[in-house]
Parts: structure tokens; C-alpha cells; sequence
């Protein structure tokens, strides 16, 4: 089978960035688990969010709590950048 040229690349290359091969999507997140055992999560803004095992515990109980939160009001103060929908 002979080499593709450096046209046929790019073109085949073109074409799956059209298929959406290009970047994820923005509501996709990714989970990883480190060597350290920390677990990353990707997705969430340009940096990966690790933590241990613990601290995943520690913020999943707080959800509750999280929920609670008035969003009017961290919005109307600048605490909380929404996107809007």
C-alpha cells in the first residue's frame, strides 16, 4: 500500500475536524486516575481538577449544601460566572 501524500493528509484530516474529531465537546468530562491516586477530572475549565480520594468525599457531601446556594445572589455580587443557556 503506498504512503498517502501530504495533500491526502490534510484533506482526510479536514474531514474528520468536520466530523467533530477536532476538540471535545464543552460538556464532556473526563475522569483519570493518577499514579498518586489523586483523580483528575477534565472538562471543567482549561485545567484539569485532581483530587484525593478524600477530598472528592468531602465535596460530594457538601452537594446538598452547594445546592442551597441562592444563584441570584452570587450572581448579582460577581461571585458566580454563569453561562447562560
Amino acid at each position: 500500500m503506498a504512503e498517502p501524500t501530504y495533500e491526502e493528509l490534510k484533506a482526510k484530516l479536514a474531514e474528520l475536524e468536520k466530523q467533530g474529531g477536532g476538540r471535545r465537546a464543552a460538556a464532556t468530562l473526563e475522569f483519570r486516575v493518577g499514579e498518586k491516586g489523586g483523580v483528575s477530572v477534565y472538562g471543567l475549565g482549561r485545567f484539569p481538577v485532581t483530587l484525593y480520594y478524600e477530598q472528592w468525599i468531602r465535596l460530594l457531601e457538601t452537594a446538598p449544601q452547594l445546592r442551597r446556594v441562592p444563584r441570584g445572589q452570587l450572581k448579582a455580587e460577581g461571585k458566580l460566572k454563569l453561562k447562560e443557556k
